[in-house]
């Protein structure tokens, strides 16, 4: 997935706890599911940029040469200007676009 076109702002931004709590009617509910969809985010985004990174790997023992890869570099910037995994995860549920379920809730309904 594309996180840089999300709509995710880059920066802290005021939410509405109303808002957040309306599908959960629990505010605290709401915040751990923000926080296991910002966990999955957070792991995604690590192994995209690892992934991206390996090709520029070089395995030399010499610890005095570094070299500077203009492609490096710029990869890198790209994955410090996307937002933090947490706000990515508040966007998803605020729009949601976040499949979560309680099981305790599933079987008190099926009783």
């Amino acid at each position: 997935m594309d996180y840089k076109k999300s709509k995710a702002p880059v920066n802290t931004v005021t939410r509405n706890i109303m808002d957040l709590c309306k599908d959960t009617d629990n505010i605290y509910e709401s915040v751990a599911i923000i926080a296991k969809r910002a966990n999955q985010i957070s792991v995604q985004i690590k192994e995209d940029l690892s992934k991206k990174l390996a090709e520029f790997a070089s395995y030399n023992d010499s610890l005095e040469e570094v070299f500077e890869n203009r492609e490096q570099i710029e990869i890198s910037r790209y994955y410090e200007k996307l937002p933090k995994a947490t706000l990515l995860a508040t966007q998803e549920f605020v729009e949601d676009k976040v499949y979560w379920r309680d099981p305790q809730r599933d079987t008190m309904n099926m009783d």
